[in-house]
């Protein structure tokens, strides 16, 4: 789900910046100045035009296919930007989740900070980044990054970190949780020095 919403977002986002740019060239090019100097197959953009010729525009409204499909298409663009406007403010981590005790919840935020300051303190280890994502029908994400130091094989702290997401687990009992964990190695590499 979070690798389609980051396409869909990117291809928005690129969609939308590609319209933009092409508007301002359009809208750069009627300055006299940059419209002399633009090639011959670039469109006639004076400041005195219009989009759509008067004569064509009631030509187009008077078609019995025009005035619907316009219409049509600004209320299906109108609800497919609304509806990806409100997914963008349906975060995961802003919920909070209820745990087994009357009363008791907890936000995905602090269980990710939580399992971050355990994971950092298993020898060994650099540092770490988890995110906790709630899932519908009580499932549960843990996407754990671990940076280990440059002298430690993933073997050495595997058990240490397979605990602390136990731990996770017992702690969201009423959730189901599926963990990704990512090991990388810690850059040893000196910082560039001009």
């Amino acid at each position: 789900m979070r690798t389609a919403r980051t396409a869909v977002n990117r291809t928005a986002l690129g969609t939308g910046g590609l319209v933009l740019l092409l508007a301002g060239a359009l809208l750069a090019a009627t300055d006299r100045t940059v419209a002399r100097r633009l090639p011959a197959w670039w469109p006639d953009s004076r400041t005195n035009n219009v989009l759509l010729e008067p004569g064509r525009l009631a030509q187009l409204r008077s078609e019995g296919w025009w005035t619907p499909t316009v219409m049509a298409a600004s209320i299906g663009l109108t609800l497919l930007f609304a509806y990806w406007a409100l997914g963008q403010l349906r975060s995961g981590s802003g919920r909070r989740m209820a745990l087994p005790s009357p009363g008791c919840t907890v936000r995905p935020q602090a269980l990710a900070e939580a399992v971050t300051a355990r994971a950092t303190a298993v020898p060994g280890v650099a540092r770490t980044h988890a995110r906790v994502l709630p899932r519908r029908g009580r499932r549960l994400e843990l996407e754990l990054r671990v940076w280990l130091d440059p002298d430690t094989s993933p073997d050495a702290v595997l058990p240490a970190l397979r605990a602390v997401t136990a731990e996770v687990e017992g702690a969201a009992a009423p959730y189901t949780t599926r963990t990704r964990l990512r090991l990388s190695t810690a850059s040893h590499r000196a910082p560039h020095v001009r």
